[in-house]
């Protein structure tokens, strides 16, 4: 089973950490409260019912009144910054937006599906705070195409790379070398782990490359634990060189097929921005704890190579990124903090120890540093998401 699907439940809870960037709502839907005003979301009415304007923190009630289910996003309607957002509002039901208001003018733009943006009447608060709140200006799915070119080509380049370095580690399996094997593995490996943000693209390729034993009935006998960890734990566990050639052999077959039909695949638009904080979130719960470690200790070269991962999606975001998140600049610095404590990892002889191995006190400093450094870029998943403006 591949880690990214063990995965799946921190990286759905990163969902919730958009609040940071933007006001959520539950998901629940109820019966509209009798006491409190309620704002129409729906084709014949956008942002209607809104009488009380008021400053800072508040509850606005929204109530789908058409037939189809709609988002609704209280927007600054000059400049289009998103305040606050409803998804997936279904027809006669009511949910709340929380907020936090300052000065200024606001309008509802309502979406319901298979229809235009809808932007109803706009509203001006005064007698409070000057507008301080999380907000964002929404990105669209026209403005992540470019990122994606990007990241795509970086990928492609990856994979041939990947490739090269596959037909190294077959061969070097096959010359019976254990020493020699054991190095190519880790050059491939490497490459690899600095794909981290298509794996999504890489469908069940992914779980035959870098799959785990974690699920499978026989665990590391199982006849479905192949790939990377699979030939990890035979090339540190002594087994016989001749019978770790066919796993090397299938490996291989399974890059160069993977490489092949890359340029036809797609990678998820949303997957970028999610990416940038899931690559560090799994390497702590995995690579940092030694999870994933079959034998050759190589977890902190692995962190290193998911940090150049990080990088890489940063890199194609950084135009988007550069005046929507004001804290950019910290988060290169957490970024480079990372780096530095990964590699103050004594290396006698070029070969870092195992996870396992290092004292408390530095396991401790290096889960801050890239716990803190995940943290920071948890944000980017929902300023990066794309949203419907039209």
């Amino acid at each position: 089973m591949s880690r990214w699907v063990l995965g799946l439940v921190l990286a759905l809870s990163l969902l919730l950490f958009g609040s940071l960037i933007l006001w959520r709502t539950p998901t629940s839907a109820s019966l509209a409260p009798a006491a409190e005003q309620v704002i129409t979301v729906g084709r014949s009415g956008c942002g209607q019912g809104w009488t009380r304007p008021d400053p800072g923190p508040q509850t606005l009630q929204l109530r789908n009144t058409g037939s189809v289910t709609a988002e609704a996003a209280l927007i600054d309607p000059a400049t289009g910054t998103v305040y606050g957002e409803v998804e997936g509002l279904a027809p006669g039901t009511t949910r709340p937006l929380e907020v936090s208001l300052g000065n200024g003018t606001y309008a509802f733009r309502c979406l319901p599906e298979e229809t235009d943006a809808i932007v109803g009447p706009s509203v001006t608060i005064t007698g409070g705070q000057e507008r301080s709140g999380p907000a964002v200006v929404p990105v669209t799915g026209n403005d992540l195409l470019a990122p994606l070119k990007a990241y795509k080509e970086y990928v492609g380049g990856g994979l041939d790379t990947l490739a090269t370095d596959t037909d190294a580690l077959r061969e070097a399996v096959r010359s019976q070398n254990r020493a020699a094997a054991q190095t190519a593995w880790l050059t491939a490996h490497l490459d690899y782990e600095r794909l981290g943000a298509a794996y999504g693209a890489f469908g069940d390729s992914d779980g035959a490359i870098n799959g785990t034993a974690d699920g499978l009935p026989a665990g590391t006998t199982d006849p479905g634990f192949t790939g990377f960890h699979r030939l990890e734990n035979g090339l540190w566990h002594n087994e016989a060189m001749p019978a770790l050639a066919a796993v090397a052999d299938d490996l291989d077959t399974e890059v160069h097929k993977l490489r092949d039909r890359f340029g036809s695949a797609q990678i998820d638009a949303a997957d970028l921005g999610l990416r940038a904080h899931e690559i560090m979130e799994n390497t702590l719960q995995f690579e940092l704890t030694g999870r994933t470690d079959y034998g050759s200790g190589t977890g902190i070269a692995t962190a290193l190579a998911n940090l150049d991962g990080t990088r890489a999606v940063l890199n194609v975001l950084r135009p988007l990124l550069v005046s929507r998140l004001s804290a950019l600049s910290q988060v290169d610095d957490w970024l480079n903090r990372a780096e530095a404590v990964l590699r103050s990892v004594p290396s006698p002889e070029g070969s870092r120890p195992p996870v396992a191995g290092l004292d408390r006190p530095r396991r401790e400093k290096i889960n801050g540093v890239i716990g803190e450094l995940t943290e920071r870029l948890a944000p980017i998943a929902a300023i990066t998401e794309p949203r419907r403006t039209s």
